[in-house]
């Protein structure tokens, strides 16, 4: 059944990267436009729904779980090794188009990691 993660993960990688393909071409960039970014997401989404509705047994979920905490720092080492010097380079729209991300995802972090908490007086309840 661990498999089955396996090929939902291909799966996502397969769209996310169509998908970045097509947002490169109708931006008119000859390149893949964050396609394994999209990919993770999709994985995210689709296993979040699938373990909602109960289609997605316990050996499955631990095949995504797998995947998904190898997947994670893959492509944080694809995105350290894109070239900083071209992207610099390309311009002051490359420089604050980055910086304004950046700046939105420190300000989401407060946010995000209130996602899945329960309500404070129940954790550590022991009662």
């Amino acid at each position: 059944m661990a498999i089955y993660g396996t090929a939902l993960l291909s799966i996502c990688l397969i769209c996310g990267l169509l998908i970045g393909k097509l947002l490169g071409l109708i931006l008119g960039i000859d390149a893949n436009v964050g396609g394994v970014g999209i990919a993770m997401l999709m994985l995210i989404l689709v296993s979040t729904r699938l373990e909602d509705r109960g289609l997605l047994p316990k050996p499955t979920q631990n095949g995504v779980l797998f995947w998904s905490s190898i997947y994670i720092p893959i492509v944080v080492a694809m995105s350290a090794s894109q070239n900083v010097v071209a992207a610099m380079s390309g311009g002051t729209l490359a420089i604050i188009t980055g910086t304004v991300v950046v700046l939105v995802c420190f300000a989401l972090v407060p946010l995000i990691s209130r996602i899945g908490r329960g309500n404070s007086e129940t954790i550590g309840d022991e009662s």
